[in-house]
């Protein structure tokens, strides 16, 4: 499966460039928010399945769409509650993924063979304006092969799906840099499956309970997209250490000769040949944002392992450590 892959300035021409490929059934990577997307019209089974081959993404794992407004939940949820209305009104555009009863129009290969269907509006605007041109949902999970760090900048995207798919729009780098919070809406209390821009305590404060998915509930976490298998891992080890045993945890590799990589909120007293430093921000946003792009940095180093220190795991904190368990698994 190889072709040329364009590659445009997310302006106009490149957008409305990017709604023809998306109508002819074609594959677009776009900036959202969040992280890249590969997306495609969510409404036409040949063009998503074109998404699982270029990702190489086992089938059965369900994939986002991407809505242009609030109005358009209704063309693909069968069933849309209250609460899911109250969140969608808080939220959106925004980080933010409701898990919803499927609409007929939606095919079962973009819901991941379930009868619920997850979407967002996003709040990024090339994103929007993609879908409004291209007049579909557009299905698009993150623009990277499966199992690699997720695609904050169009060169992230470029080095692993050029040839693999028509156009790649770049918009700079992602302001949120981790993907969206999914909540499912199906269950009383609402659900959070997977943790994300939007975090657990603005959830609750919107929609008072809240329940978060515990790690042995296989049929919930299967509702959710990226849950099923391991996720955002550089070629390198990841290893999460307590905060501030860093430089204890990576001397015995140092020791044997093995290049190693440290990510740590604070000064790092220690250096060496092989051995390599990145002072990750204190302020979470600004760490989340950098988080994908620092890992796929050090792993082209060479690296053959990457320790992380742990962050507290409150707001955003909660999303970076569950991206960080994946990675490491």
């Amino acid at each position: 499966m190889s072709m040329r892959t364009l590659f445009l300035k997310a302006d106009e021409p490149g957008v409305r460039r990017g709604a023809e490929v998306i109508r002819a059934g074609g594959l677009v990577a776009f900036p959202t928010e969040t992280v890249y997307g590969l997306g495609a019209d969510a409404l036409s089974a040949p063009a998503v399945a074109r998404i699982f081959e270029a990702k190489e993404r086992p089938q059965g794992n369900p994939l986002i769409v991407h809505l242009g407004d609030a109005a358009a939940l209704e063309s693909v949820a069968a069933r849309v509650p209250p609460r899911a209305r109250d969140a969608a009104a808080r939220f959106w555009p925004g980080p933010l993924t409701l898990v919803l009863p499927r609409a007929g129009a939606v095919p079962l290969i973009t819901t991941g063979g379930l009868e619920t269907v997850a979407a967002r509006v996003p709040s990024h605007p090339v994103a929007l304006a993609l879908i409004e041109a291209s007049g579909r949902p557009i299905a698009a999970p993150s623009a990277n092969r499966s199992g690699r760090p997720s695609p904050t900048r169009a060169e992230h995207v470029w080095e692993d799906l050029d040839g693999r798919i028509e156009l790649i729009l770049d918009g700079g780098p992602t302001p949120v840099g981790i993907e969206s919070t999914v909540l499912d809406m199906t269950t009383e209390p609402p659900m959070l499956l997977r943790p994300g821009g939007v975090t657990l305590e603005q959830l609750r404060d919107c929609l008072g309970e809240v329940a978060v998915l515990k790690g042995d509930d296989l049929e919930a976490a299967g509702r959710s997209p990226g849950l099923r298998y391991r996720h955002y891992a550089p070629r390198a080890q990841v290893i999460i250490v307590e905060r501030g045993a860093g430089e204890v945890a990576v001397a015995p590799w140092l020791e044997a000769g093995r290049p190693v990589a440290l990510m740590a909120q604070r000064r790092v007293s220690l250096d060496g040949p092989g051995f390599r430093v990145r002072t990750m921000p204190g302020d979470l946003e600004a760490y989340a944002r950098d988080l994908f792009a620092v890992l796929r940095e050090l792993d082209s180093t060479g690296v053959e392992g990457i320790f992380v220190e742990a962050v507290p795991p409150e707001g955003l904190g909660l999303t970076i450590m569950d991206r960080l368990r994946r990675a490491a698994s």
